[in-house]
């Protein structure tokens, strides 16, 4: 495997999210459950995890990369409300195998454990480690830890080094409770004795920051109709991916269609399937220095523009530009795709969503019992987060068994959670 994927996250103290024991993720996974059963606060701990690697510190103001991440996860906010406060709230990352160097990495483990009080309305990094979750597996092993911080005081730790096939441990000190360490493992090695390509967390750190900065996240309340269909963006700009808000849409579908030649055809087909007239799309100069998309449709000379074209449609446009991509991201997680499309067009977008996760791991969550009707062939790729007790909720896989009886009745997955069947779940009552 040449990238890992998410295997599962462990949360313990975490606003209304109780997943004490890891639930294995796949490629693709449906998620459903009722409002505020913990969907978005689950796909929140993704975001975290990104923005602790990737953002940028604000020097100006003093803000590290990590404390930007907190401020917008909800800093002493995310701690459970029925937990008293000082508290430690843990967060644990799965990874599959790393493939670096012709060397199998097992199944990294990144566990976060941050330290909570409400009165300074503040968190910092209490623990950080990395190990193999591989050893997890049997209880008669301890994992190989290839970094502990602050686990005997807070600013010291220890990193494994592998030197002559020889392994052993270099302990450093003056570690920031500011920064997540996985994103300073080079700065905090400046004065190591040991090559860089001898320290292993150093191979998987490079790794996974590769792998997670690919994550992207859409929501469909958050597309952004109007900048859609007015943007004119600039040309020039590398875009690969279509923004949250889907305001670059002409400059990805144009990047993409120069990065592989069958990518156009991909998407005149795709459109085909919801406007059989469609006879081509295309993105064109407006301006000197600008862009816009065209779509022509069979018999009809003039060109429409997307100003002309129905909400839903623009709004399918844009999951197929994310979803055919030949450019997909590493993990790709959208919130309520179904929103605002035909009923019709239901099953064309599953299609879309189950060929995307042959290439990628995609996380789709959905209350929509039309789409999920077409997900009724991979139960097993079906998550429902249900009510642990009166505050606090968790999830479960389902799988053919569990709804066998029903099935052989002619039921669809949708049609259960329509009548609100306990065993599916996504009723708020």
């Amino acid at each position: 495997m040449d990238q890992p994927i998410l295997k599962f996250i462990v949360t313990q103290n975490y606003k209304n999210l109780s997943l004490s024991q890891p639930v294995e993720l796949k490629k693709l996974n449906i998620f459903i459950g009722s409002n505020g059963s913990g969907k978005s606060n689950f796909i929140n701990t993704l975001k975290f995890l990104k923005d602790c690697l990737t953002s940028l510190a604000d020097e100006n103001r003093g803000i590290t990369s990590f404390e930007e991440a907190i401020s917008r996860f909800g800093n002493d906010r995310i701690l459970d409300n029925s937990v008293d406060s000082p508290a430690v709230i843990k967060l644990q990352y799965g990874f599959s195998e790393i493939l670096q160097y012709r060397t199998q990495i097992n199944s990294p483990v990144l566990d976060i454990d941050l330290f909570a009080d409400r009165k300074k309305q503040k968190l910092t990094i209490h623990q950080e480690s990395l190990y193999s979750g591989d050893d997890l597996q049997n209880p008669d092993l301890s994992p190989f830890y290839y970094y502990k911080f602050h686990n005997q005081e807070i600013g010291t730790g220890a990193i494994s080094v592998m030197n002559n096939m020889i392994t052993s441990s270099e302990l450093l000190d003056k570690i920031p409770t500011n920064f997540l360490g996985l994103a300073i493992i080079p700065k905090l090695l400046e004065n190591s004795k040991y090559p860089l390509t001898s320290i292993l967390a150093h191979r998987i750190r490079t790794e996974l920051i590769n792998f997670i900065s690919q994550w992207q996240f859409y929501n469909a309340n958050n597309m952004d109709l109007h900048q859609i269909r007015n943007s004119e963006p600039k040309i020039g700009a590398n875009d690969i991916y279509l923004s949250t808000s889907g305001n670059n849409l002409p400059l990805v579908f144009e990047n993409l269609t120069q990065e592989n030649i069958d990518f156009e055809d991909s998407i005149n087909h795709a459109m085909k399937c919801i406007l059989p007239q469609t006879r081509r799309l295309r993105a064109i100069r407006s301006g000197r220095l600008s862009l816009t998309l065209e779509w022509h449709f069979e018999n009809i000379k003039e060109p429409f523009y997307l100003t002309e074209m129905s909400d839903g449609t623009v709004r399918m446009l844009c999951w197929a530009t994310i979803l055919h991509s030949p450019i997909l991201p590493s993990l790709l997680i959208i919130d309520e795709p179904e929103l605002g499309l035909h009923v019709s067009w239901m099953p064309i977008l599953a299609e879309w969503i189950k060929q995307a996760a042959r290439k990628t791991q995609i996380i789709i969550t959905t209350h929509s019992p039309d789409l999920l009707d077409h997900f009724t062939d991979c139960l097993e790729n079906v998550y429902c987060f249900y009510a642990q007790d009166k505050t606090h909720f968790s999830m479960k896989t389902l799988s053919r068994e569990m709804l066998n009886q029903k099935l052989e009745e002619g039921w669809e997955l949708g049609d259960l959670y329509r009548v609100g069947d306990p065993t599916v779940g996504g009723w708020p009552w």
